[in-house]
């Protein structure tokens, strides 16, 4: 899973690792038995940020990427894993707001411009959805 949260002006909440300082993302997170994708996406924002995505527009991309795992993060999968699916979504707020972070999760958080935005993070799959979003996506 993977929640792009931008405001209506288009900048992008990127949220640093706390497993990897400085790597820079998107909210992201793995779907619980029997939730919906619509229901993870809310669980993780509300996990990561503090901010309920029920009460703004969240949007089912209906895209995903495979790709795969880090060698550094496989350990959290079965054995044998090595590729996941991430379904992307977006949350579409009216201005950058702040953000409760999950501490054992993220250190810190940043609003930046969509362009810098998609500089900013490592994951090739983040970059490419900001680039999309930004693009009119």
């Amino acid at each position: 899973m993977l929640v792009l949260i931008h405001t209506t002006d288009l900048r992008v909440l990127l949220l640093e690792r706390a497993d990897a300082p400085g790597f820079w993302q998107s909210v992201t997170g793995s779907r619980d038995p029997g939730e919906t994708l619509v229901q993870t996406a809310i669980r993780e924002v509300a996990e990561e940020t503090g901010l309920d995505a029920r009460q703004f527009p969240l949007r089912d991309w209906y895209h995903s990427n495979v790709f795969e795992i880090f060698e550094r993060w496989r350990a959290r999968y079965g054995p044998g894993v090595t590729h996941n699916t991430e379904h992307l979504f977006s949350l579409s707020l009216p201005d950058a707001l702040p953000v409760r972070l999950a501490p054992r999760e993220h250190l810190a958080a940043r609003w930046l411009p969509w362009q810098e935005a998609a500089e900013e993070c490592f994951s090739w799959t983040n970059s490419a959805a900001i680039r999309r979003l930004g693009e009119g996506g």
